[in-house]
């Protein structure tokens, strides 16, 4: 039952355990939902569904070992509109402290053909299944699954019969994501003034992102008076996914002017479980995804970068600390203007007066046109060297035989300070004979950390982009080239990687021969 004091807190119900995972392909170990139970737990959340316990036998142990360790949040699990379902459901969540039963069936036309149910059939099957789970458990949410599309009279029948029946909850689940804001917000209003006892439970929302709408209509729930949002983490969900909690939570937050509630969760914690989240279902976060995408607190436009560097809130409504992030990022990129540039320069160690910068700048330039991103190594690469031209080590040809007769060859040719030198080494594949080759022109003792070859287009003529990234002592160089021959491509990365790793080192200085340069000597 809701009291005065309740009326601006909205209670968190997070479902990306049970929801989330029915993703196709995002399905997690027993491990990692007790690793996400414990970070939503630890952040907050009012309500965990932890599963469908009548699923599998791993759903109901991982349940029932969430309810075991829960210390905050109410442990709740799924079950259909059958005895056997909120028996089994019962059983794997009565170990929590607080606990609850989440019973539904689905209401609309299409869905009562299923079962072919008659409307009367279906309210007897209601009220005795949420009895029974009102006789097992003191906290009882039921839902009428596409509430959305259910007749009006009839909704308000079997939501007065849950109510009646012990349901604490009513859930209004917008199951297909076809509902508009205006319309969520009016449903639940209109549900709270008709159906009797509707003053004496907490109404929910639980809606879903065909039409890229979900958070939007859960927002418009609440502005009609529903008290819990179900959402998940990423807003991770069958098809397009939920509503994403880290928008719903933040919305709250930024625009309490003209949405006067609040929530529980303790916001500095979303981006780290937002990445766990992505980590373990093997659903990354799109780059310009609200509050917890790549590009959410990144600035690439010179202007934008500009009014950042003189008031960050000129373009940011919210901190990058409220969500646990250490500060924006201002990417630089063929839009960055000079002040972004000068920001990164001072932060890399170098000052610059106006007409060095203007120098620079124009390399920059042209660099950036070639690349999505302009990172550190090459921020340093400009300064060192002023044009690519200028690299101690540079490929000038080289040559592979590889196949099945034997290890592969790779002859390399490379100008090592004006001078050519060449080198042949056999390997374990084209690509290692390669490495190997270079390493004997360019002794070094750099640890290779990253390999990784990405086609940029489709095809058999497809360029690929190689990245390497190099360490030694501690320190870390990275280099990437791109070819229509894979091979090339990653002899041209690799040596890339050891001309930052060089001018990264400091150790080449004027006349200065890099092939008497001993990595083992370097402090």
């Amino acid at each position: 039952m809701t009291n005065t004091s309740d009326k601006d807190r909205v209670v968190i119900f997070d479902t990306t355990l049970r929801d989330g995972e029915q993703s196709p392909g995002a399905t997690m170990t027993h491990n990692e939902k007790l690793e996400i139970a414990g970070l939503l737990d630890d952040m907050g959340v009012d309500i965990i569904e932890a599963g469908f316990p009548i699923a599998s036998e791993g759903d109901f142990n991982a349940v029932s070992e969430i309810a075991k360790n829960s210390r905050n949040s109410r442990i709740c699990g799924l079950a259909r509109a059958k005895t056997g379902d909120i028996d089994r459901c019962w059983e794997a969540i009565k170990h929590a402290e607080k606990n609850r039963i989440h019973t539904f069936i689905g209401t609309s036309p299409l869905h009562r053909a299923i079962p072919n149910l008659s409307m009367d059939e279906m309210a007897d099957v209601i009220h005795q299944t949420v009895t029974h789970a009102r006789n097992l458990c003191d906290n009882v949410q039921w839902s009428p699954m596409d509430a959305t599309r259910t007749e009006w009279d009839y909704l308000c029948r079997v939501i007065e019969i849950a109510i009646k029946a012990g349901a604490s909850t009513i859930n209004i689940p917008d199951t297909v994501g076809y509902t508009a804001p205006m319309e969520s917000a009016e449903l639940i209003k209109k549900l709270i003034e008709t159906v009797p006892g509707a003053d004496d439970v907490i109404f929910a929302t639980h809606c879903h992102n065909d039409l890229g709408m979900a958070t939007a209509n859960s927002l418009a729930a609440v502005a009609g008076g529903a008290r819990q949002i179900e959402c998940t983490i990423n807003g991770l969900g069958e098809r397009a996914g939920n509503t994403a909690l880290e928008e719903v939570v933040m919305a709250l937050k930024v625009r309490n002017d003209i949405m006067p509630w609040h929530t529980g969760i303790d916001t500095k914690k979303i981006m780290h479980i937002s990445r766990r989240v992505a980590a373990v279902s093997g659903f990354a976060v799109q780059f310009n995804k609200a509050i917890v995408g790549k590009n959410a607190f990144a600035h690439e436009s010179g202007i934008h970068q500009d009014g950042m560097l003189k008031n960050a809130e000129t373009f940011e409504i919210m901190r990058p600390a409220d969500v646990g992030l250490s500060g924006t990022s201002l990417p630089l990129g063929k839009h960055s203007g000079r002040a972004a540039l000068r920001d990164k320069l001072n932060t890399l160690g170098f000052e610059v007066g106006d007409n060095q910068l203007k120098d620079v700048f124009v390399r920059f330039k042209e660099l950036a046109d070639r690349k999505k991103e302009v990172f550190d190594d090459d921020i340093i690469a400009l300064m060192r060297t002023g044009t690519d031209d200028d690299d101690h080590l540079q490929l000038v040809s080289m040559k592979v035989v590889c196949g099945t007769g034997g290890p592969a060859e790779s002859t390399i040719e490379m100008e090592v300070d004006g001078q050519d030198v060449t080198a042949t080494a056999e390997g374990d594949g084209p690509v290692d004979a390669t490495f190997k080759a270079i390493r004997e022109i360019h002794p070094n003792t750099a640890q290779l950390q990253l390999y990784q070859v990405q086609a940029v287009t489709a095809g058999t003529d497809a360029q690929a982009t190689v990245s390497v990234r190099l360490e030694e002592d501690g320190i870390i160089a990275t280099g990437e080239s791109a070819n229509t021959d894979t091979v090339v491509a990653s002899a041209k990365a690799y040596i890339s990687a050891l001309n930052r790793l060089i001018v990264r080192r400091g150790k080449v200085g004027e006349g200065a021969d890099t092939r008497e340069i001993s990595y083992k000597d370097i402090t």
